[in-house]
């Protein structure tokens, strides 16, 4: 499993806890789409509160049983009490009846409105579940959703940060590039949008992975002329953040809205940062980053 898989693995997890505390119902399980178009599924996962390992590993397939059903619609779909219900297909009875499941509910996963897995919780009693439990399951459902696509986004970055960087070594030693050439300048829009998308990663092992490679995107850029700063300085992860933003071109107010934070406290970061570095404009403050090797 790669930390990847692992972590959604986790945020599986996590979403199945807030499903249960949500909508009060004792069991829920869960999991991804596995496999490419045409052969695609999901595959149960992450179980919680059950009492059998009857669902665990269980693939569903698109129109099959409640949750395929789900998938096919792309909306929640729930029943009363599954074994006798005419609303859904049969093919899961018998694990859902060693889990001794009656009302069952559905939540499929729409990621760029494209279904990326399930999410179940069930009685083990048949009653109707109302509304307030439906909600609450769409409310972790969509939590979910959201980091997925950090996710996503973070592999997409990663990805084509990595490229930008061999491109850019290549050319320089091909070409003799200097700093200023195009290929760097992709190099440190990567870097700026990686340190801006890192705060939002909730993951510790993709966070450090995303800053790892901001690192690398650091220590692989070309020196810029110019006598060092002091090399004592040291500039919070935040300042660094602000820095990525302005060398970026963007203003305050956009610099706060990509970081999460107030247009106050962005200016707060960057008059720490260009004091930090004894700058006296922002631009200023991004060379004498770059001098000290802290920027790309």
């Amino acid at each position: 499993m790669s930390a990847a898989d692992g972590g959604e693995a986790a945020d599986v997890r996590a979403a199945l806890l807030r499903l249960r505390r949500g909508t009060g119902l004792p069991v829920a399980f869960g999991g991804l789409v596995t496999g490419a178009d045409g052969t695609a599924r999901v595959r149960i996962a992450e179980l919680s509160g059950t009492a059998t390992h009857s669902l665990n590993g269980l693939a569903i397939h698109v129109g099959n049983g409640l949750g395929g059903k789900a998938v096919a619609l792309a909306r929640p779909c729930a029943v009363t009490d599954y074994s006798t219900s005419r609303q859904i297909s049969h093919e899961y009875d018998t694990a859902v009846a060693l889990e001794g499941l009656r009302a069952v509910l559905a939540v499929p996963l729409v990621v760029r409105r494209r279904v990326r897995g399930l999410l179940y919780g069930a009685l083990r009693t048949a009653q109707p579940l109302g509304d307030r439990a439906l909600a609450a399951a769409v409310a972790a459902a969509r939590d979910l959703e959201q980091a997925l696509v950090v996710r996503d986004e973070a592999a997409a970055m990663l990805a084509a940060a990595r490229e930008a960087a061999r491109e850019a070594v290549t050319e320089r030693s091909a070409r003799g590039y200097g700093s200023g050439d195009a290929a760097w300048e992709r190099v440190r829009e990567a870097h700026g949008a990686l340190r801006a998308l890192a705060p939002r990663i909730g993951d510790p092992a993709l966070r450090e992975e995303l800053l790892a490679v901001c690192g690398t995107l650091t220590d692989a850029a070309p020196g810029s002329p110019g006598p060092a700063p002091d090399p004592g300085v040291r500039l919070a992860p935040r300042e660094l953040d602000v820095l990525a933003c302005v060398a970026g071109g963007v203003t305050n107010a956009a610099a706060a809205e990509r970081l999460g934070l107030r247009p106050e406290t962005v200016k707060g970061y960057l008059r720490s940062a260009m004091r930090k570095l004894g700058a006296h404009t922002r631009w200023e403050a991004v060379v004498a980053a770059r001098r000290a090797g802290v920027l790309p």
